[in-house]
Order: C-alpha cells, then sequence, then structure tokens
C-alpha cells in the first residue's frame, strides 16, 4: 500500500504507517502532475493547501482513501469521492485545542494592541508616547462572548473564556447544551464543570462584545449581521476564508460599528485581500491555526490509524 502525503505529515505519523507496511511519500507534488502521480497510490493524505476534485478523483483509479488533516473539507469533493467508492476522513478533534488557544490569543492581541506595540516598541522605542498611545486597551473579564458553533473547538474556547472570567453566549444549529470540563489536572479531587445553553443569534448578536466563529464553512456574518451586533464589538475568525464577509468586515471598521478584529483565514488565500493585511484594526496570521507541535503529533497519528483502518 501506498500513502502520497502531499501536505506533508509528521514523523510520528509517518512511522505508524511504515510499521503496518505501508510506504509514505513525502514529497510534494505539484497539482499540474498530481493527476498522472495518484495513479500509483491507495491513499492521499492532505491539509488545506491541495485541492481535490472531480477531475483529480477520475484520475486516480486505485485510490481507496483521501485522509484530510484537520476539520473542514471543502477543498475536497467529498460526495464525488463517495461515489466513486472513495472513503474520505478527516481529523475534527486532534486540532481543536490548538485553534482555541490561538483564537484566545487573538482576543487578547485585539484588546491591549499587541500586534502594535510589538512592532512599535522595536521600531519607535519611546517608551512615555507608547504608553500613551496604547492607554485604551481592555480587560476581558466582565465581557460577554459569543461563540458561533459550539462543537469541540468552540467548547475549547468556550473554557478559556470562562477562565478568563467571561460571560459566553454560545450558539449552533445543532447543539442545544454542552457540558464544559472547567477541572484541573493538579486538583483532580476537585472536579468542576458548567453546562451552557445555546441561544439565538440574534440574542447574541445584541450582547456580545468579543465573538468568535467555529463553523466549517459558508458565511455566516455578512452586512446584515454585522448591523445587528453590539457597537464596538471585536472579531475572530479561525475558522474558515468566507465566514465573515469581508468587505462588510472592513466598512464596519471604517464606521466604528467593530472595534477591531483578527483573522487567521482569508477568502482569497494564499493571498488575501492587501486591505485586510494592512488594517490598522486588524490583527493577522497565515492559517495556523492547527499549527503546533502538539497538534500536528495528534493529527498524524489520528490520519494514520484512520488509513490503515480503511486500506486494510
Amino acid at each position: 500500500m501506498r500513502v502520497l502525503a502531499n501536505d506533508g505529515i509528521h514523523p510520528d505519523g509517518q512511522a505508524m504507517l511504515e510499521a503496518a507496511g505501508f510506504e509514505v511519500v513525502t514529497e510534494k507534488v505539484a497539482p499540474d502532475h498530481l493527476a498522472e502521480a495518484l495513479q500509483g497510490f491507495d491513499a492521499l493524505c492532505v491539509r488545506s493547501a491541495t485541492k481535490v476534485r472531480a477531475a483529480l478523483l477520475d484520475a486516480a483509479p486505485h485510490l481507496k482513501v483521501i485522509a484530510r488533516g484537520g476539520v473542514g473539507m471543502d477543498n475536497i469533493d467529498v460526495e464525488y469521492a463517495k461515489s466513486k467508492g472513495i472513503t474520505v476522513v478527516n481529523t475534527p478533534a486532534a486540532s481543536s485545542q490548538a485553534v482555541a488557544e490561538l483564537a484566545m490569543a487573538h482576543l487578547l492581541t485585539i484588546s491591549r494592541f499587541l500586534h502594535h506595540a510589538n512592532r512599535h516598541l522595536a521600531t519607535n522605542g519611546d517608551f512615555n508616547s507608547l504608553k500613551k498611545q496604547y492607554e485604551k486597551g481592555v480587560q476581558l473579564k466582565g465581557k460577554t462572548m459569543g461563540i458561533i458553533g459550539f462543537g469541540r473547538i468552540g467548547q475549547a474556547l468556550a473554557r478559556l473564556a470562562l477562565g478568563a472570567g467571561m460571560r459566553v453566549l454560545p450558539v449552533d444549529n445543532y447543539v442545544q447544551e454542552a457540558r464544559i470540563d472547567m477541572s484541573l489536572p493538579q486538583f483532580p479531587e476537585q472536579p468542576f464543570a458548567v453546562t451552557l445553553q445555546t441561544v439565538a443569534l440574534e440574542t447574541m448578536l445584541a450582547q456580545a462584545d468579543y465573538i468568535s466563529v467555529h463553523v466549517p464553512g459558508g458565511q455566516v456574518l455578512g452586512a446584515a449581521e454585522i448591523a445587528a451586533m453590539k457597537r464596538g464589538v471585536r472579531l475572530v475568525n479561525t475558522a474558515r476564508g468566507g465566514v465573515i464577509d469581508e468587505t462588510a468586515l472592513l466598512a464596519a471598521l471604517e464606521s466604528g460599528q467593530i472595534a477591531a478584529a483578527a483573522l487567521d483565514v482569508f477568502d482569497d488565500e494564499p493571498t488575501p485581500n492587501p486591505a485586510l493585511l494592512t488594517h490598522p484594526l486588524i490583527s493577522v496570521t497565515p492559517h495556523i491555526g492547527a499549527a503546533t507541535v502538539e497538534a500536528q503529533v495528534n493529527i498524524s497519528l489520528e490520519l494514520a490509524e484512520l488509513i490503515i483502518k480503511h486500506c486494510h
């Protein structure tokens, strides 16, 4: 059995596959040559970079499994693959904590102007003027956190937000409530959890000081939803490009309806709208939600398990 890990795989996952008798190829194949290359593979392992469309699937007669590291599968024609008898799997749980922590980092960044203060201190160095410039930072404690999409990542973020003293209002079309474990590893004898009920989107929009989006795709926040938000809200998107209407976002930043935003994902990756990358009220990162050592190990091991299961 041969596996093409076209977007790479952590050595731990590669070792598991090889121990199970698989040959793993990690050399990236360019899109123009991928159809030809796939004729010699039984499994294809991808992240978000490689696009797996119908024409590519038609050219891969021996392909049994497509394994997507991460949550979303918008870069794969999933139903067409299934119609050809190809199993499509992903790893929704492996990177949940990593994405939630990045969202929390962005919340803190746009609350305290960290992305600007870091750069300006290095280039300016005038402590007094910079202290004055950034004296309007705000604290998370006591603020209301809206979370759209209350699956694994949303619940992991809720735990962090609750730990920071925030009120959490989750929104989800399928989840009515979730138990959030707040226990600490160093105090196992003191278990503690809270149960959060989801609310209507309109309810959350009117009350939230911060909103973080954690859905697999589709536009959730357009001009109408932004207009319904509490003035001065701060937004974070570490989910998918297009979840927030980027044009409406820029307009709302200019009007003051949105105080600040943080984006890890964009409509036109890998060449996002420059207006987003350079806007003084937006903190940006290059789609690094799952880019932690721990998440990469977890993803690779889960991918290996899934490939072994469905190829043997």
